[in-house]
């Protein structure tokens, strides 16, 4: 089995309460098995996650 990375970017408007965003990352590690791959924060206040995963990709053998 060879893994391979799965990645999910978000955006967060900078009126997104930072206890929102952790709750939600939070309940998406939990239940799918996201983690954090990068996070930007930018001096507006918006926020720009990207997330992964590693996926299985299973090869058949004769």
């Amino acid at each position: 089995m060879a893994a391979v990375w799965e990645f999910k970017e978000m955006r967060f408007t900078h009126e997104a309460k930072r206890s929102d965003v952790k709750a939600l990352l939070t309940s998406m590690a939990e239940t799918d098995r996201w983690e954090l791959d990068r996070v930007r924060v930018y001096n507006d206040g918006r926020r720009w996650v990207r997330l992964r995963r590693k996926t299985y990709r299973v090869e058949l053998s004769a």
